[in-house]
Protein backbone atom coordinates (compact mmCIF):
# COMPACT_ATOMS: atom_id res chain seq x y z
CA UNK A 1 0.00 0.00 0.00
CA UNK A 2 0.93 3.41 -0.83
CA UNK A 3 0.95 6.09 1.30
CA UNK A 4 1.83 10.17 0.74
CA UNK A 5 3.13 11.64 3.67
CA UNK A 6 4.66 15.35 3.63
CA UNK A 7 7.98 17.17 5.40
CA UNK A 8 7.19 19.22 8.48
CA UNK A 9 9.83 21.09 7.50
CA UNK A 10 10.28 21.84 3.82
CA UNK A 11 6.61 20.53 3.20
CA UNK A 12 7.83 18.59 0.25
CA UNK A 13 5.45 15.16 -0.16
CA UNK A 14 6.55 11.91 -0.96
CA UNK A 15 5.17 8.40 -1.73
CA UNK A 16 6.06 5.75 0.80
CA UNK A 17 5.10 2.10 1.32
CA UNK A 18 3.64 0.14 4.46
CA UNK A 19 7.22 -1.88 4.33
CA UNK A 20 9.27 1.45 4.20
CA UNK A 21 7.34 2.89 7.41
CA UNK A 22 7.61 -0.09 9.01
CA UNK A 23 11.49 -0.48 8.29
CA UNK A 24 12.31 2.24 11.27
CA UNK A 25 9.19 2.60 12.86
CA UNK A 26 8.07 5.21 10.13
CA UNK A 27 11.01 7.50 10.48
CA UNK A 28 12.49 9.23 7.15
CA UNK A 29 14.53 11.26 6.11
CA UNK A 30 13.49 14.33 3.59
CA UNK A 31 15.54 14.05 0.47
CA UNK A 32 15.13 17.56 -0.41
CA UNK A 33 15.93 19.12 3.15
CA UNK A 34 17.19 16.26 5.05
CA UNK A 35 15.00 16.60 8.20
CA UNK A 36 14.07 13.57 9.77
CA UNK A 37 10.71 12.89 10.85
CA UNK A 38 7.90 10.45 11.49
CA UNK A 39 6.37 9.90 8.00
CA UNK A 40 3.73 7.93 9.91
CA UNK A 41 2.35 11.13 11.59
CA UNK A 42 2.40 13.27 8.28
CA UNK A 43 0.44 11.53 6.06
CA UNK A 44 -1.50 13.00 3.43
CA UNK A 45 -4.86 11.71 1.81
CA UNK A 46 -3.62 10.28 -1.83
CA UNK A 47 -6.34 11.93 -3.37
CA UNK A 48 -6.16 15.55 -4.76
CA UNK A 49 -7.64 18.33 -3.26
CA UNK A 50 -11.72 19.44 -4.81
CA UNK A 51 -9.86 22.93 -5.57
CA UNK A 52 -6.36 20.70 -7.56
CA UNK A 53 -8.80 18.33 -9.52
CA UNK A 54 -7.45 19.70 -13.02
CA UNK A 55 -3.88 19.79 -11.37
CA UNK A 56 -1.65 16.59 -11.53
CA UNK A 57 -0.92 15.72 -8.09
CA UNK A 58 2.25 13.84 -9.44
CA UNK A 59 4.56 17.13 -10.26
CA UNK A 60 3.99 17.61 -6.07
CA UNK A 61 6.10 14.39 -5.70
CA UNK A 62 9.27 15.26 -6.86
CA UNK A 63 10.45 11.81 -8.56
CA UNK A 64 14.60 10.53 -7.03
CA UNK A 65 13.98 13.17 -4.65
CA UNK A 66 12.96 10.51 -1.67
CA UNK A 67 15.26 9.46 0.76
CA UNK A 68 14.67 6.19 2.78
CA UNK A 69 18.27 4.90 3.19
CA UNK A 70 18.81 3.59 6.79
CA UNK A 71 18.70 6.26 9.94
CA UNK A 72 21.02 4.68 12.43
CA UNK A 73 22.02 6.71 16.09
CA UNK A 74 17.90 8.27 16.27
CA UNK A 75 17.79 8.78 19.98
CA UNK A 76 14.13 7.77 20.07
CA UNK A 77 15.04 4.46 18.64
CA UNK A 78 17.88 4.07 21.22
CA UNK A 79 17.34 1.64 23.96
CA UNK A 80 20.45 3.35 26.15
CA UNK A 81 21.63 6.55 26.24
CA UNK A 82 23.70 7.69 23.59
CA UNK A 83 26.97 8.83 23.89
CA UNK A 84 28.61 11.93 22.66
CA UNK A 85 30.83 10.42 19.59
CA UNK A 86 26.99 9.00 18.21
CA UNK A 87 25.51 12.34 18.84
CA UNK A 88 28.11 13.99 16.85
CA UNK A 89 28.14 10.87 13.94
CA UNK A 90 24.36 11.09 13.94
CA UNK A 91 24.07 14.83 13.41
CA UNK A 92 26.51 14.67 10.57
CA UNK A 93 24.25 11.79 9.06
CA UNK A 94 21.69 14.21 8.69
CA UNK A 95 23.22 16.97 6.31
CA UNK A 96 25.42 17.17 3.64
CA UNK A 97 26.40 20.53 3.48
CA UNK A 98 28.74 22.63 5.24
CA UNK A 99 27.60 25.70 6.97
CA UNK A 100 30.13 28.29 6.14
CA UNK A 101 30.47 31.99 8.59
CA UNK A 102 30.57 34.42 7.15
CA UNK A 103 33.64 36.22 7.66
CA UNK A 104 33.32 39.46 10.18
CA UNK A 105 34.04 42.61 8.67
CA UNK A 106 37.20 43.99 10.10
CA UNK A 107 36.58 46.91 12.60
CA UNK A 108 39.76 49.09 11.81
CA UNK A 109 38.74 51.58 14.83
CA UNK A 110 39.22 48.29 16.85
CA UNK A 111 41.98 47.79 15.36
CA UNK A 112 43.61 51.66 15.91
CA UNK A 113 42.69 50.94 19.44
CA UNK A 114 44.01 47.95 20.15
CA UNK A 115 47.68 49.66 18.51
CA UNK A 116 47.30 52.72 20.68
CA UNK A 117 46.50 50.79 23.16
CA UNK A 118 49.31 47.95 22.92
CA UNK A 119 51.79 51.58 22.25
CA UNK A 120 50.85 52.94 25.47
CA UNK A 121 51.93 49.52 27.44
CA UNK A 122 55.02 49.85 25.67
CA UNK A 123 55.65 53.53 26.67
CA UNK A 124 54.65 52.65 30.51
CA UNK A 125 57.14 50.10 30.64
CA UNK A 126 60.17 51.80 28.81
CA UNK A 127 59.36 54.93 31.52
CA UNK A 128 59.55 52.37 34.71
CA UNK A 129 61.88 49.89 33.21
CA UNK A 130 64.61 52.70 31.95
CA UNK A 131 67.35 52.07 34.28
CA UNK A 132 66.94 48.13 33.86
CA UNK A 133 66.73 48.60 29.72
CA UNK A 134 70.04 50.74 29.65
CA UNK A 135 71.85 48.76 31.70
CA UNK A 136 70.80 45.67 29.31
CA UNK A 137 70.74 47.59 25.64
CA UNK A 138 73.69 50.49 26.21
CA UNK A 139 72.98 50.97 22.56
CA UNK A 140 69.06 52.18 23.44
CA UNK A 141 70.32 55.04 26.49
CA UNK A 142 70.88 57.80 24.01
CA UNK A 143 66.97 57.24 22.69
CA UNK A 144 66.04 56.84 26.60
CA UNK A 145 67.41 59.92 27.35
CA UNK A 146 65.50 61.70 24.51
CA UNK A 147 62.52 60.05 25.54
CA UNK A 148 63.19 61.03 28.94
CA UNK A 149 64.07 64.90 28.35
CA UNK A 150 60.38 65.01 26.76
CA UNK A 151 59.22 63.50 30.17
CA UNK A 152 61.05 65.41 32.26
CA UNK A 153 62.74 62.19 33.68
CA UNK A 154 66.32 61.23 34.11
CA UNK A 155 68.32 57.36 33.46
CA UNK A 156 69.69 56.99 36.52
CA UNK A 157 72.75 54.93 36.10
CA UNK A 158 72.34 50.91 38.32
CA UNK A 159 73.08 50.65 41.85
CA UNK A 160 73.37 47.53 43.41
CA UNK A 161 75.37 48.02 46.84
CA UNK A 162 75.88 44.36 46.75
CA UNK A 163 78.16 44.34 43.71
CA UNK A 164 80.17 47.34 45.16
CA UNK A 165 83.09 46.23 47.33
CA UNK A 166 85.97 47.75 49.93
CA UNK A 167 88.72 46.05 48.95
CA UNK A 168 90.97 47.93 51.64
CA UNK A 169 91.04 50.96 54.11
CA UNK A 170 93.26 52.58 56.29
CA UNK A 171 93.00 55.65 58.40
CA UNK A 172 97.19 57.32 59.09
CA UNK A 173 97.83 60.60 60.27
CA UNK A 174 100.24 62.96 59.22
CA UNK A 175 102.70 63.90 62.17
CA UNK A 176 103.61 66.86 60.24
CA UNK A 177 99.62 68.21 60.21
CA UNK A 178 98.96 67.38 63.53
CA UNK A 179 95.21 66.88 63.73
CA UNK A 180 94.66 66.23 60.05
CA UNK A 181 94.41 62.24 59.16
CA UNK A 182 93.97 60.42 55.72
CA UNK A 183 91.73 58.50 54.59
CA UNK A 184 93.13 55.68 52.12
CA UNK A 185 89.72 53.85 50.94
CA UNK A 186 90.11 51.08 47.34
CA UNK A 187 86.80 49.98 46.58
CA UNK A 188 85.51 47.83 43.70
CA UNK A 189 82.66 47.81 41.04
CA UNK A 190 82.37 44.34 40.18
CA UNK A 191 79.29 44.64 38.09
CA UNK A 192 79.70 43.89 34.13
CA UNK A 193 78.32 47.71 33.58
CA UNK A 194 78.79 51.05 34.85
CA UNK A 195 77.32 51.86 38.06
CA UNK A 196 76.60 55.04 40.30
CA UNK A 197 79.28 56.16 42.57
CA UNK A 198 78.20 55.28 46.02
CA UNK A 199 78.09 57.66 49.18
CA UNK A 200 80.59 56.08 52.01
CA UNK A 201 79.79 56.56 55.64
CA UNK A 202 82.92 57.27 57.89
CA UNK A 203 82.52 56.95 61.67
CA UNK A 204 85.54 58.05 64.03
CA UNK A 205 85.39 55.89 67.43
CA UNK A 206 87.47 56.12 70.55
CA UNK A 207 89.26 53.40 72.67
CA UNK A 208 85.76 52.30 74.01
CA UNK A 209 85.19 51.91 69.96
CA UNK A 210 82.17 54.27 70.77
CA UNK A 211 81.30 56.67 67.95
CA UNK A 212 82.98 60.22 68.49
CA UNK A 213 81.91 61.61 64.65
CA UNK A 214 80.10 60.60 61.77
CA UNK A 215 80.17 61.93 58.07
CA UNK A 216 78.79 61.01 54.89
CA UNK A 217 80.62 61.71 51.72
CA UNK A 218 79.28 61.96 48.81
CA UNK A 219 80.90 61.01 45.23
CA UNK A 220 81.30 64.77 44.58
CA UNK A 221 83.41 65.03 48.17
CA UNK A 222 86.03 62.18 47.00
CA UNK A 223 86.07 62.22 43.27
CA UNK A 224 89.39 63.63 41.91
CA UNK A 225 89.24 66.75 38.81
CA UNK A 226 88.27 65.22 35.87
CA UNK A 227 86.59 62.81 36.66
CA UNK A 228 82.59 63.04 35.47
CA UNK A 229 79.76 61.85 38.31
CA UNK A 230 77.74 61.13 35.42
CA UNK A 231 79.15 58.75 33.17
CA UNK A 232 79.26 56.45 36.69
CA UNK A 233 81.28 53.35 38.10
CA UNK A 234 82.99 51.82 35.27
CA UNK A 235 82.36 48.02 34.64
CA UNK A 236 85.06 45.92 36.67
CA UNK A 237 87.25 49.21 37.22
CA UNK A 238 88.71 49.89 41.09
CA UNK A 239 88.63 53.40 42.48
CA UNK A 240 91.65 55.14 44.97
CA UNK A 241 89.94 57.36 47.44
CA UNK A 242 92.04 60.12 49.10
CA UNK A 243 90.11 62.48 51.71
CA UNK A 244 91.94 64.43 54.53
CA UNK A 245 90.16 65.26 57.50
CA UNK A 246 90.29 67.48 60.66
CA UNK A 247 90.08 65.48 63.71
CA UNK A 248 90.76 68.68 66.09
CA UNK A 249 89.92 67.65 69.85
CA UNK A 250 88.51 64.05 68.62
CA UNK A 251 91.49 62.24 69.43
CA UNK A 252 89.87 59.24 67.46
CA UNK A 253 91.76 55.63 68.06
CA UNK A 254 89.74 53.84 65.05
CA UNK A 255 87.28 53.69 62.67
CA UNK A 256 84.20 52.15 60.56
CA UNK A 257 83.86 52.52 57.19
CA UNK A 258 81.08 51.10 55.28
CA UNK A 259 79.72 52.31 51.50
CA UNK A 260 75.72 52.39 50.58
CA UNK A 261 73.16 53.87 48.12
CA UNK A 262 71.38 56.69 49.38
CA UNK A 263 67.00 56.31 48.89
Amino acid sequence: MTEITQCPQCGTRFKVTGAQLDAHDGLVRCGRCHEVFDASKHLNDDEPRPQQLSLPIEPEIPAGETDLTPIYNVPELEKEPTTLAQQVQFVEELTDEVLEIPPGKTSWMAVFAGFLLALTLVAQATYFFRVEIGTSLPGLKPLLEDYCALLQCTVALPQKADLVSIESSELESDPNLGNIVTLHALIHNRAPYAQAYPSLELTLTNVQDQPVARRVFRPADYLKAGQDEKQGFPANRDLDIKLHLDTTDLKPSGYRLFLFYPH
